[in-house]
C-alpha cells in the first residue's frame, strides 16, 4: 500500500474562493467579460488612467470583509496542521489577491500574483498593509511622494512573485495539488507539467476539468466546499476538518 505523502504543495485560483462570493475572473460571468483588463490590471492600464484602476481595486477591496473564508479554505489550514505534526509540509501557492486563506488558518502561504490589502509604492518600492482606499493623490509613507502609491498586485505583463520558492517546493514535494484554476494562465499553468517531469503525482480538484487536465494522475470534478473537504478528511485518515 502507498504511503499517504507528507510533502504536498496546493495551488489554488479563484474557483476555491467563488463559493465565498469572490468574483472569478475567466468564466463567462467572471469580471474580465465585464472590464477590459488592459484598462486596470496592466503597468500601461495604470499609466494611462491610474484613477480608473484605483476605483477598480478599491471596490475589490471594500468587499473583501463581507466575505468569509469557505469550508475549502478552512480544509486546507487543517490539511497544513495535519501534515506537521506527521512531521510533513503543507506549501499553499494561491493565485488569489484575498485574504481567506490566512483568515481560515493557513500560514505557510505564498501570494505568486499579491495581496489586494497592501499597497506599494512605484517610486521607492515600499510595501505595506493597506486597507483604506487608493487614489492618485495618495502619499507614500515612505518617500512621502504622491502619485505612484497603487495596489501591491501583479498585473499583466509582470512576474509573478515566489517563483524561485515555488518550485523549490515543487521539487521536494511527492503530490502537486491544483484546485479551482483554469488552467491558462502562466506560469502557474505549467508547473503541473514541473511536476510530472519530476515522476511527482498530480491531483486536480475543480469544478470542471481545466485546460491542461491531461497532465494530471488523479482529479475530482464538483463544488470546493465538497470535494477539497472529502480529500483532506481521507489524507489525514478520515478525521473531519475543523473550523
Amino acid at each position: 500500500m502507498r504511503a499517504p505523502p507528507r510533502n504536498i504543495v496546493v495551488l489554488t485560483g479563484s474557483g476555491i474562493s467563488a463559493e465565498s462570493g469572490v468574483a472569478t475572473f475567466r468564466d463567462k460571468d467572471g469580471i474580465w467579460a465585464k472590464v477590459d483588463y488592459r484598462e486596470v490590471a496592466t503597468p500601461e492600464g495604470f499609466a494611462a488612467n491610474p484613477a480608473l484602476v484605483h476605483e477598480f481595486y478599491n471596490d475589490r477591496r471594500r468587499a473583501l470583509p463581507g466575505v468569509e473564508p469557505n469550508a475549502a479554505h478552512r480544509a486546507l489550514a487543517e490539511l497544513e496542521r495535519g501534515l506537521e505534526e506527521r512531521d510533513g509540509r503543507l506549501t499553499l501557492v494561491t493565485q488569489n489577491v484575498d485574504d481567506l486563506h490566512e483568515r481560515a488558518g493557513s500560514a505557510n502561504l505564498l501570494h505568486m500574483h499579491g495581496e489586494i490589502q497592501k499597497a506599494t509604492c512605484v517610486a521607492c518600492g515600499d510595501v505595506r498593509d493597506c486597507r483604506a482606499d487608493l487614489s492618485i493623490e495618495t502619499a507614500c509613507p515612505a518617500c512621502d511622494r504622491a502619485g505612484g502609491v497603487r495596489p501591491y498586485v501583479v498585473w499583466f505583463g509582470e512576474m509573478p512573485r515566489f517563483m524561485g520558492e515555488t518550485m523549490e517546493a515543487i521539487t521536494d514535494a511527492d503530490l502537486f495539488v491544483s484546485i479551482g484554476t483554469s488552467g491558462s494562465v502562466y506560469p502557474a499553468a505549467g508547473f503541473v507539467a514541473e511536476a510530472r517531469a519530476l515522476g511527482i503525482a498530480a491531483t486536480e480538484l475543480n469544478l470542471e476539468p481545466s485546460e491542461n487536465a491531461h497532465h494530471f494522475t488523479d482529479s475530482r470534478y464538483g463544488p470546493a466546499t465538497k470535494i477539497v473537504s472529502e480529500w483532506v478528511r481521507e489524507l489525514l485518515g478520515g478525521s473531519q476538518p475543523t473550523g
